[in-house]
């Protein structure tokens, strides 16, 4: 294995999610402010899970976002 390979391919995996997440959230939250389901000081519980099926790996996140 090229540990540094291996690193890279797990940080451009990690940006992607992150990047990708951030968007649908904040689009999520912006629709649902429109229309009127937020108020805008709620804060909202978040859950993500991580999974490589071919290790078994399974891990769930769980976590919150404050809208203020």
């Amino acid at each position: 294995m090229d540990q540094e390979i291996f690193n890279l391919s797990i940080r451009k995996f990690l940006k992607m999610v992150g990047i990708g997440s951030q968007r649908e959230i904040e689009q999520a939250v912006q629709k649902a402010l429109e229309s009127q389901r937020l108020k805008g000081g709620e804060t909202l519980a978040a859950k993500v899970t991580l999974e490589i099926p071919s290790l078994g790996l399974r891990v769930p996140f769980d976590g919150e976002i404050r809208l203020k």
